[in-house]
């Protein structure tokens, strides 16, 4: 079975637009960090997923 990254991230949330470019993944757009972080909160509970903090603005919810 052939795994790459792609498949374990399950959730982009950004605050910057720019940062993020296509992909398959899904990406939500919060307003601002506090709606970001509970977004990720919610979609990570809903995923049995981590959340990452990349520090570009970004949080990945991905499955380890």
């Amino acid at each position: 079975m052939d795994i790459g990254i792609k498949d374990n991230i399950l959730a982009i949330i950004t605050i910057d637009e720019k940062v993020v470019s296509g992909g398959n993944v899904p990406t939500f757009y919060a307003k601002n960090t506090e709606e970001q972080k509970r977004v990720a909160l919610v979609i990570s509970k809903i995923t049995t997923g981590m959340v990452h903090d990349l520090e570009n603005g970004c949080l990945v919810i991905v499955r380890h």
